[in-house]
């Protein structure tokens, strides 16, 4: 079994010395740099840059430089996607993301993890679980997601938040570890005042 088959079925792999999983991180990587050195003025580029490093993409999106991951190839986001600065994705596993995703500054998904045991650790082995966002999901600035975290659609994570379990749908969580807080009701439609048209 390769590394590369391991690190798909969530077992314990060697990231480090594996050289077909090198040559990938630093494709990705090379990247990730070409995007994050372009002016803002270049969108169409950028865009081209992105749908060549992700594995799928909506028709609609927005990644604010600088963003990094790992391989791109195992991040799905949908349609209108939306990124602020300094979003990092270690994408060892899936990182699927559904529509109107919406993430603050300074965001990490991960889905590396590392072994508890110090002699396996040091031996360069990590596990990879995936991570599934629903739709209409926000996240506030400084949010960390975790290995093998499934967020519901229609939430929102606090800023600061640490997602290390599952958020169901329909709610607002917060802290560290993150939980829930309340519901989203109704009445969060009046919170600001009517938007019209």
């Amino acid at each position: 079994m390769t590394e590369r088959e391991k690190m798909e079925k969530g077992l314990l792999y060697d990231a480090n010395n594996d050289q077909a999983l090198i040559r990938e991180r630093t494709r990705c990587k090379d990247l990730c740099f070409a995007y994050n050195q372009l002016p803002p003025s270049r969108g169409e580029q950028q865009e081209e840059i992105i749908r060549r490093l992700l594995g799928k993409t909506g028709r609609r999106f927005c990644i604010t430089a600088p963003f990094w991951c790992d391989y791109g190839c195992n991040i799905e986001i949908g349609e209108n996607f939306y990124t602020n600065h300094n979003c990092v994705i270690l994408d060892g596993a899936r990182v699927t993301f559904g529509d109107n995703v919406f993430i603050a500054p300074n965001c990490t998904f991960s889905t590396a993890g590392h072994p508890l045991d110090s002699e396996q650790r040091n031996r360069g082995l990590e596990y990879a679980y995936p991570i599934t966002v629903g739709d209409n999901v926000w996240f506030g600035a400084g949010v960390t997601v975790l290995p093998g975290v499934h967020i519901g659609s229609n939430t929102v994570i606090g800023a600061g938040s640490l997602v290390n379990r599952d958020i169901p749908d329909g709610v607002v969580a917060v802290g560290n570890p993150c939980r829930v807080l309340r519901k989203i009701t109704p009445a969060d439609k009046e919170k600001y005042g009517r938007y019209e048209e």
